[in-house]
């Protein structure tokens, strides 16, 4: 077992909860685009999807 990682996850409050969503929205869309855009489509979908035109 990972005994520092839990004892970390009740020494601090903090979490990567956000940035973990985020890379695994970016992976899904990556996923699903698979062999069929460019990069520049995939880099549109994801601020699209983020809504950051």
């Amino acid at each position: 077992m990972d005994f520092e990682g839990i004892q970390n996850a009740i020494k601090y409050r903090t979490t990567n909860g956000l940035a973990e969503g985020s890379v695994n929205k970016l992976k899904t869309i990556k996923r699903t685009m698979y062999g069929k855009a460019s990069f520049e489509t995939l880099r549109k979908k994801l601020l699209w999807s983020y809504d950051l035109k």
